[in-house]
């Protein structure tokens, strides 16, 4: 039941999530009255990494301190939760045909299970016109929500996934004497109604059928079958023509391929119609030449 599988699908969230606000940029005047654009460094992690590298102190004798660069942008997933609001049939499948597959093999998969991901972009900086202005770059685009239309696999290409803005805090550190340095935080929470998938499975087309009817008798209140099998007849349904391997190659269409039907009831063997006899076991027997031969 838990085979291992691994679609990505969390993973390539974070990456989307992340990637929405990998070109915030903020303007500030120089020394010299130059007006400056800056991108801001995004990469993944928790607040408290962050504000961790803010307070070190740095040394110049000691490479390894080095004072964190400021503005910056951090993020990270802080939730998962279950949403059964957006819960579909559990056995409901979705299919394709796989990229350079043959003999007519489908993948499929069974519905997706939604989640609702919480995730958290930090922004800091040393002004609060810096902050102002990272603010303004992305507020306008949640009205509250905003939709990223994401390839997950071959059977989920375009899945739109609202990603939903709940709050803004700005958090302003003053604590310390006059010589520390100061620094603003702010704070944007998002939850983003995206989904897990399962394992995607394949499966070969079902190109025979073949349904036996048994006699049965009726003792007291219990059905059961007359004889080794008590076989009375047999329905065989199939489809013949160019193999799909062939079909693919040649360009065949559905016009190429022919459905069957035979129907067989019991009968001895020998007799003139024992290509259209079966056995009580239901089996033709041996020399029928009725298609599919068996």
């Amino acid at each position: 039941m838990f085979g291992h599988f691994y679609n990505e699908s969390i993973r390539k969230l974070v990456v989307a999530f992340g990637s929405m606000f990998n070109d915030i940029r903020i303007e500030s005047v120089n020394s010299a009255g130059q007006t400056e654009e800056t991108r801001l460094p995004l990469s993944y992690g928790p607040k408290e990494k962050y504000m961790r590298r803010i307070e070190e102190q740095s040394s110049i004798s000691n490479s390894g301190k080095v004072l964190i660069t400021l503005p910056r942008l951090g993020f990270n997933i802080t939730n998962m939760t279950y949403d059964s609001t957006r819960k579909r049939n559990t056995l409901q499948k979705r299919r394709t045909t796989p990229s350079g597959a043959s003999g007519g093999i489908m993948s499929y998969a069974y519905s997706e299970v939604p989640y609702n991901f919480e995730f958290s972009l930090y922004g800091f900086v040393r002004n609060m016109n810096d902050a102002l202005q990272i603010s303004e770059q992305i507020l306008p685009y949640f009205t509250p929500e905003f939709n990223v239309t994401m390839n997950f696999n071959d059977l989920n290409k375009t899945v739109d996934i609202p990603i939903v803005l709940n709050s803004v805090n700005m958090e302003e550190d003053y604590e310390g004497d006059f010589e520390t340095r100061r620094s603003i935080i702010t704070q944007f929470d998002f939850t983003v109604k995206s989904y897990v998938f399962g394992k995607i499975r394949k499966s070969a087309p079902i190109l025979y059928t073949e349904t036996t009817v048994f006699e049965l008798d009726r003792l007291t209140e219990n059905y059961l079958r007359s004889g080794p099998t008590g076989a009375m007849s047999r329905v065989d349904v199939g489809v013949s023509g160019a193999s799909f391997g062939t079909a693919s190659a040649t360009g065949f269409t559905f016009s190429d391929y022919t459905t069957y039907s035979n129907l067989y009831t019991i009968g001895p063997s020998g007799s003139t119609f024992a290509d259209t006899y079966i056995d009580t076991y239901g089996n033709t027997y041996a020399g029928a030449t009725v298609n599919p031969p068996n």
